[in-house]
């Protein structure tokens, strides 16, 4: 390696420190990002429409799986939220849905928007329609997940039926 008294002969400061110290590489960037974009948009025109949609399916199950494992309950994502993924993602009508599950299609629409509750037909249903890629556990994962915040944030429930108690215990743990 040269000293830099070698290179000070040759350079001056300002272009040692440019070329040395902090190199330039504003170019080097956009063009490698420009290559990876370039890149990416060949691979997704070579995709076909089936290739696409499990893609996105493998998206929304791992969206599941990482809102199951976390400790944060979000009111908006519940049962029939991902269940309204699923059928679009899909690419489906919920009449058409319905009916491959043979479920009635209003059943289906207030089960999305949270008027009824999901069954265990249901559950078992998806999992077989999915071909058990959304396995019914998974499912059940969400209603429970969704349960376990109302059991713990519902003081309704627990003025309600603190009147059923005759005697509560004498000692806590």
């Amino acid at each position: 390696m040269k000293s830099y008294k070698e290179i000070a002969k040759k350079y001056k400061p300002e272009e040692i420190a440019q070329s040395f110290v902090f190199p330039d590489t504003s170019g080097k960037k956009e063009a490698k990002l420009e290559a990876f974009q370039q890149f990416r948009q060949k691979a997704d025109a070579k995709r076909t429409e089936k290739d696409k949609i499990i893609a996105q399916l493998l998206q929304l199950k791992f969206q599941i799986e990482d809102y199951i494992n976390t400790e944060v309950f979000n009111k908006s994502q519940h049962f029939g939220f991902f269940l309204k993924e699923y059928i679009e993602r899909l690419e489906k009508k919920n009449k058409e849905f319905a009916s491959e599950i043979d479920i009635d299609p209003t059943e289906l629409s207030q089960i999305i928007n949270k008027h009824r509750a999901p069954t265990e037909k249901l559950i078992i249903r998806l999992e077989i329609h999915s071909n058990k890629s959304f396995p019914a556990i998974m499912w059940f994962k969400l209603i429970e997940k969704e349960k376990a915040y109302e059991l713990i944030h519902d003081k309704e429930i627990r003025n309600r039926e603190s009147k059923h108690v005759k005697q509560k215990s004498a000692f806590s743990l």
